[in-house]
């Protein structure tokens, strides 16, 4: 990921473009609850709540770019859910385009989860 992203999150305006056009700014706020709407189909847990979201990048031009996890190489929606992030994300005004990467270091464990997944899932 380049470090020419930014989060747009505290601008409420929009980014100019050469053309002079102002294209919507997207929030990080935005990406995170579209992230939410993702379940893996065996955990009643939304996938950032779980903890797999590693990071997200905003760019001015609106390309969102995500590096998440799953909770096991073997997880069965290991092809499902990356598409499902990046197809939720794409729904946002102002997205122009998405990459989701999925990585394995550091590997996720339990402890990455909210305090909400764990009272969810009864692992406090």
């Amino acid at each position: 990921m380049s470090d020419n992203t930014t989060t747009a999150s505290s601008t409420g305006h929009g980014a100019w473009t050469p053309d002079g056009e102002t294209r919507p700014a997207v929030s990080e706020d935005a990406v995170i609850s579209a992230i939410g709407t993702v379940y893996d189909p065996e955990i009643p847990v939304n996938i950032y709540e779980l903890g797999l979201i590693y990071a997200v990048e905003i760019g001015d031009d609106g390309k969102v770019a995500v590096e998440m996890t799953l909770t096991a190489p073997s997880c069965p929606s290991a092809q499902e859910l990356p598409q499902q992030v990046e197809e939720a994300i794409r729904l946002i005004r102002g997205v122009t385009d998405c990459t989701v990467e999925v990585v394995w270091d550091p590997p996720w464990d339990p402890s990455r989860m909210s305090e909400d997944a764990r009272l969810a899932l009864n692992m406090y």
